[in-house]
Formats: C-alpha cells, sequence, structure tokens
C-alpha cells in the first residue's frame, strides 16, 4: 500500500492516476487548503483541489483522507490504521515568491510536515519514502547545468532553504533509523492542471482573455520545463528502487547526492534550459494569440537559470525525461481549452 500526501495538488493528481491505473492501492492525503497567493482568489484557483480530486474518481479506488501534514497526531492515527509499504510526500507550501511573504507558512508546512512524515515513516516500518525537493535549493549557483553533486548551499528564497533543509533531515533519519529515502529536484513541472500561480496558467489565461502578461528580465531568464507525465514516469521507477548505501561513499569528500546511509537526491528535469521569450512564443503558437508583454525587473528570490543534468537518473532508472517543449505546449493547450479557459 501507497501514501501518497499532497494529492489534490497538481503533480500528487497526476500521479495517483498511474498509481491506481496500474492497480496500485493508494491512500491520499491532502488538507484541501487554497492554492498559493495571491492567485487563491482566482476564478480558476477557488475549489481547484476538489476539481482534480473529481477527476481522479472516487471509482478508481483512492482512499481519500483530509489531513494536514503539519498535525502529527492524525497522521500518526493513519499510519496506525494502515499498512504502508511506500510513502510519496508531495504536500508542500509551494511558490517561491509566496515564501518571502509567508515565510513561517512555509516554513512550517514544508519542514515540520515532511519531520512527521519521517518520524511516522520509521515507526511503522516503511520501506522508502519519496519527497518533493526542488531544483530552487541550487540557489546562487551558476554552473550548469545542475549536478546533484555540487554543493546546494546558497539558497536565495525562504522555499528553496525549505527544500534543502529537507533533504538534510531525510538524510539524518537515514543515517540514524536506516529509513530508505530519496529526494526528487523537480525542475519547473507543467502541463495539464497546473498550478493557478506557474507562468503557463498565468499566460495561457492572460493571453486568452486579451489581458498584458509580466515578463522579467526582457525573457531572459531560463528554465528547464519539464513535462508533468515524465516527472510521474520518474518517480513510479524511483519508488520501486529504495535508496541504499553508496559502497563508494568517501567521507573525506562527501557526495551531496549520496550517503553511507540509505539515501539518495536526483534531478527531475528536462536537461534543456529554455529562454522564457520562446516559451512565451511557444504558448503563442499553440494558442494562436499574440501575448502583450510588459518588461518587468527580476524578483530577488527567483533564479536566473535553471537546467538539470540527469545523468544520475538514467543510472539508476535507464530513463530521464525528454518531452520536447512544444509536444507538452500542445498538450497543456488541448487541455486548456477545455479545462482552463472557461475560468481564465
Amino acid at each position: 500500500m501507497i501514501l501518497l500526501t499532497g494529492v489534490a495538488g497538481f503533480i500528487g493528481m497526476h500521479l495517483a492516476w498511474r498509481l491506481l491505473a496500474e492497480g496500485h492501492e493508494v491512500v491520499g492525503v491532502d488538507h484541501l487548503g487554497p492554492c498559493t497567493a495571491p492567485v487563491a482568489a482566482s476564478t480558476f484557483a477557488r475549489g481547484l483541489k476538489e476539481r482534480r480530486l473529481a477527476e481522479i474518481g472516487g471509482a478508481r479506488g483512492l482512499r481519500f483522507r483530509r489531513l494536514d501534514v503539519t498535525e502529527g497526531g492524525p497522521l500518526e492515527d493513519l499510519f496506525r490504521e494502515h499498512r504502508f509499504e511506500r510513502v510519496i510526500h508531495l504536500a508542500a507550501q509551494t511558490g517561491v515568491r509566496h515564501s518571502s511573504s509567508h515565510p513561517v507558512a512555509c516554513v512550517t508546512t514544508n519542514l515540520v510536515g515532511l519531520a512527521n512524515v519521517l518520524e511516522c515513516s520509521r515507526r511503522h516500518g516503511v520501506r522508502h519514502v519519496l519527497y518533493a525537493s526542488s531544483s530552487s535549493v541550487y540557489g546562487a549557483s551558476r554552473r550548469l547545468p545542475f549536478d546533484e553533486h555540487d554543493p546546494a548551499g546558497h539558497p536565495v528564497s525562504i522555499y528553496a532553504a525549505t527544500k534543502r533543509g529537507g533533504e538534510l533531515l531525510a538524510h539524518s533519519y537515514s543515517h540514524l533509523y536506516g529509513l530508505p529515502t530519496t529526494g526528487l529536484r523537480f525542475f519547473t513541472v507543467y502541463g495539464p492542471w497546473g498550478r493557478p500561480d506557474m507562468a503557463p496558467m498565468l499566460f495561457a489565461g492572460a493571453i486568452a482573455a486579451g489581458r498584458p502578461i509580466e515578463v522579467y528580465d526582457g525573457g531572459r531568464m531560463l528554465r528547464d520545463f519539464t513535462y508533468v507525465d515524465d516527472v510521474v514516469e520518474a518517480v513510479l521507477r524511483l519508488a520501486a528502487r529504495p535508496a541504499g548505501a553508496e559502497p563508494a561513499f568517501d567521507a573525506a569528500r562527501p557526495d551531496p547526492a549520496a550517503s553511507h546511509a540509505p539515501y539518495r537526491i536526483y534531478n527531475v528535469g528536462n536537461q534543456q534550459a529554455v529562454l522564457l521569450s520562446d516559451f512565451i512564443d511557444a504558448l503563442e503558437d499553440a494558442l494562436g494569440r499574440r501575448a502583450v508583454r510588459l518588461p518587468r525587473p527580476m524578483p530577488g528570490a527567483d533564479m536566473a537559470a535553471t537546467c538539470a543534468d540527469t545523468q544520475a537518473l538514467r543510472q539508476a532508472i535507464g530513463w530521464t525525461p525528454a518531452t520536447p517543449l512544444r509536444t507538452g505546449i500542445a498538450r497543456f493547450v488541448e487541455w486548456f481549452r477545455h479545462h482552463g479557459a472557461c475560468h481564465a
């Protein structure tokens, strides 16, 4: 049996679909709180998590429990009720910019929530914990592509700091209790039913409605856009491979992505650094409309560029994300025309 936290989130919804379709027993939890401000009040964002749950459908066999992972007592009761073999922890307070104005909420959800999941997992004999980290942990680094074996000690946002802190917390549990943990550094995930605070949804809604879009740093920001189905495939393949100790681990030159303990970190990205302006071009072409672009300076919490080195992922599972941007954008726009446009 698998516990999936954040099941009503963007990635959680798509992952639940695949797990249930493949016949897994899944208990999904989510607190169904509002989406990240300031878009929480938008028409599309209201009730988004409930609509995602409805799309998953009760007929598929999902056992849903409304629960906040920051509340240790109810989470402990859930673990006592079920014998989870694997835990996939996606519940989080998302949003790099949002974390700057809501730091305590971000720290509480992302660190206390993870701590509760890890503690319950070790107490109840879970065989493997996978948890969502983020490409944002690379912070001020300008060395591209980002490599898990490089240090990630200079976060530039509160969100990034909580994600890097979560990785360190997971390592402690792997070292102290032998709990296998795998951290997944996701790179700018996009696709159908995506987050309303992310560029694909914000831009598509504005372009479709004829509203201007804010373009930071003249569109020169670079992002490794990763299609959600590729992310799901990586998670599924890694879930079946509990992290193990690295036999060649050298304590004199420690590898940040591996350990003497059963601990691993992987980049999950498309290995392509795409200019924001090129991303907007692709979105315009798929929508058949031009955007009105308003130049804006880049926020201090944003990174100038991201790009994933996924060699370690390929070595581990024999596969790596590769959906071309325009293919992914076409799939997203097809969904948007049927589900998102009416809420834009």
